[in-house]
């Protein structure tokens, strides 16, 4: 029986993923795995019976990611689970900060008991009056699960859409419309574009993405969209842009005290992924990512370690997580040949400062054999799953 800790609840069409084979509870002693939305885990002391962390959601700033790495615990997210939610409150998002929706119907509420309301609203109207979209350039910093799909759907909506991402995926270069125009680089975007949209992972690369210096270069009156994480703009520089027209409108998920009340920023309260559709799916990929690595050893969305997935070529399979090092695999090879063990499949893969390489073998790999091979000093886990 494999024991799961759910630190958050998590949709039971997750749940019911793990089979008959697994118990989930919101306390269990001896986790093998984690499921987590937002709960913070920095300060948890991690179980040495932890094999993995999904976290039904993209972003994993709640969750030690390096300090798992160093102890062998991968960590998995969901990409593209939430990609529809978040899609379509960036194209509200896009309509809200061109007309003026939101200060139009707060006006609109201030007129009950007048008089002739209706005379009131078309002497008021104009004060709201704001921009079609259809026609405008938008352009998409991050092309992603998230990226693509509000490229390609502000594309159907008559919008010029500029892409860039010097990262872009063969996967996401597939589903991308071939009517995008793809910036040579993030400057294109900020001087041609009407409206930007960042989709892109906070890192120490990306924050601040939208500071000083790229508020220089865009076009006045632009329209700024920040569904992603709130760091990626700076709050002082944004304030700074809005103050002198420079941006015409703000619109971000991630409120602070800074931003709250001020003129045409529309803070909204972080309700990108808050669909009973989107925490489902995350839930359900998160399930599925756990089992599978649990019982086969495959990692697929982790953000610590490489994706590797094979399919069972023996009865016994020895699953090592690792630092990158070189000759590690030699040492690995070493060990099973001379505890007679065969091995009939091998796989590994390196991402970064770490690695992870599944050997299927034949033989008897016994206690003796898995510590030998935890013991090498590059390794972190060594599990046989039978």
């Amino acid at each position: 029986m494999h024991n799961i800790l759910c630190l958050n609840k998590i949709s039971p069409l997750g749940t019911d993923r793990l089979g008959e084979n697994y118990t989930y509870a919101a306390e269990i002693e001896n986790p093998e795995g984690i499921l987590v939305r937002s709960a913070a885990m920095h300060d948890m002391e991690l179980p040495n019976s932890l094999l993995a962390i999904a976290r039904a959601g993209a972003g994993v700033n709640n969750i030690p990611v390096e300090k798992c790495a160093e102890a062998g615990i991968v960590v998995f997210n969901t990409p593209g689970a939430n990609a529809n939610a978040v899609k379509e409150l960036v194209l509200a998002a896009l309509l809200l900060t061109s007309r003026k929706i939101v200060p139009a119907i707060e006006w609109a509420q201030t007129l009950k008991g007048t008089a002739d309301i209706s005379k009131q609203v078309e002497k008021g109207k104009s004060a709201f009056a704001g921009p079609e979209i259809l026609g405008k350039k938008l352009g998409v910093i991050g092309l992603g699960a998230i990226g693509v799909l509000v490229a390609n759907a502000a594309q159907t909506l008559g919008m010029q859409v500029y892409g860039f991402d010097p990262f872009l995926s063969v996967d996401a270069a597939w589903n991308l419309s071939s009517d995008i125009v793809k910036a040579a680089s993030v400057d294109e975007i900020f001087e041609k574009c009407d409206y930007i949209t960042i989709h892109v992972p906070l890192n120490d690369s990306t924050r601040g993405l939208i500071g000083a210096d790229a508020l220089k270069k865009v076009k006045k009156g632009v329209r700024v969209l920040n569904f992603s994480r709130g760091a990626l703009v700076d709050t002082d520089a944004m304030l700074s842009a809005l103050a002198d027209g420079t941006v015409a409108a703000y619109a971000t998920d991630f409120p602070d005290d800074a931003l709250l009340g001020v003129e045409n920023v529309i803070a909204i309260p972080h309700l990108g992924a808050s669909t009973p559709e989107s925490e489902e799916n995350c839930a359900v990929m998160a399930a599925e990512e756990l089992k599978d690595y649990i019982e086969n050893g495959n990692i697929r969305n982790a953000v610590n370690f490489p994706n590797i997935s094979m399919a069972r070529g023996a009865d016994t399979r020895i699953c090592l997580a690792h630092r990158n090092i070189p000759n590690t695999i030699g040492s690995f090879t070493q060990v099973c040949g001379e505890a007679g063990i065969n091995i009939e499949n091998m796989l590994s893969k390196s991402r970064g400062d770490w690695a992870y390489t599944i050997l299927d073998v034949t033989g008897d790999v016994t206690e003796d054999v898995r510590k030998k091979l935890a013991a090498l000093s590059p390794v972190v886990r060594a599990r046989v799953i039978k």
